[in-house]
């Protein structure tokens, strides 16, 4: 009796011993996610600005109590999405100001997890902007900024900025991060792919940049909607992002978003019948096979819960459930899925 005791005492020890270890390793883990809010204003009307369709009187009719509700649907999408631990770097793209982000960062449970927002005031004319949200407990931040982007030969081309920030981890390491929202197909994915191919190249120079300026190979992360799919030009050839399996010598970017089968879903957005990888999150190839701090192999995910689909009843399967289509107002979440990757 007493050795069958002993050996009880002794499973149930190593069991919480193994389950602390495993608990302890998930902590050290860092999730890196983008999601693209689809409008995420406030409700107040703004004089600077020409765009004030997202008020009470504008076009959409957009309430506090409507703002509230939006609010709400994203923060337990983002509670979901952290699966309990906070998330070291969230790109957000299409929020309006510090206001909405310090409603969804301060003002609801995600508080707990001590987020800062890092967020510059952008030239888009609608007023919407990226931002970069990191937790305190898992990173610390180094430098930020906000890159430009302009026509070579016309300067009042203007898009919105790509957002750069610098970070330590708790051990460490350097990671740069850069999050993106690339000009939209709205005027035909031909005629504005020239405009995509700009922020591509802007975007290529600042990697190159940290290369040349660095002893190592830097660990760099590109997050974004990049309003391109994996296999469009702009990516694969002007920014050089390649897919694990096309990796030759020279290539320095692994795409870890170009093949639906292993992601978890069909894509991030949908057009009528067709399901489209536009958000994305692509690495350097040191972060990919450093031995220190890496890319957890295959944690590239599209998030893709339930809550965030409704039936399509027009194309038939199921389709994202939006906060608005064109005019009417659903009450939905996003027109997009959020992405993510974990490092170890």
């Amino acid at each position: 009796m007493k050795r069958i005791f002993s050996i009880l005492f002794l499973y149930i020890i190593l069991q919480r011993f193994t389950i602390s270890e495993s608990y302890s390793q998930n902590r050290d883990n860092l999730r890196i996610a983008f999601w693209n809010l689809e409008n995420f204003f406030d409700p107040f009307v703004d004089s600077t600005k020409i765009y004030n369709d997202y008020t009470e009187e504008g076009i959409q009719h957009w309430t506090m109590s409507r703002f509230y509700k939006k609010r709400n649907n994203l923060y337990k999408t983002i509670l979901s999405l952290s699966e309990g631990e906070p998330i070291a770097i969230l790109g957000l793209c299409e929020i309006e100001n510090t206001f909405v982000t310090a409603m969804l960062f301060q003002e609801t449970p995600l508080r707990n997890h001590n987020y800062r927002v890092i967020h510059y005031e952008g030239d888009d004319r609608r007023g919407i902007d990226v931002a970069m949200v990191y937790s305190i407990d898992k990173l610390q931040l180094i430098y930020s900024e906000a890159i430009k982007i302009r026509g070579p030969d016309n300067r009042k081309i203007k898009t919105r900025d790509i957002l750069y920030a610098k970070f330590y981890d708790r051990v460490g390491d350097t990671l740069h991060c850069f999050v993106n929202h690339w000009p939209s197909r709205y005027g035909g994915e031909k005629e504005t792919v020239y405009l995509r191919e700009m922020a591509a190249r802007k975007l290529r120079s600042k990697v190159d940049s940290l290369v040349s300026n660095s002893e190592y190979f830097p660990k760099i992360i590109l997050m974004g909607d990049f309003n391109d799919t994996p296999s469009d030009n702009s990516i694969l050839n002007v920014l050089g992002a390649k897919p694990l399996d096309e990796l030759k010598r020279s290539d320095t970017l692994v795409n870890l978003f170009t093949d639906e089968k292993k992601l978890g879903f069909d894509g991030t957005l949908k057009h009528q019948y067709r399901w489209q990888i536009f958000d994305q999150i692509i690495i350097s190839r040191s972060l990919y096979e450093a031995k220190s701090l890496h890319y957890d192999k295959k944690s590239a995910t599209i998030f893709h819960e339930e809550f965030l689909f409704v039936e399509d009843k027009t194309y038939g399967g199921k389709k994202l459930f939006r906060t608005y289509i064109g005019p009417k107002y659903q009450g939905g979440y996003s027109d997009h899925l959020p992405v993510f990757i974990d490092l170890k």
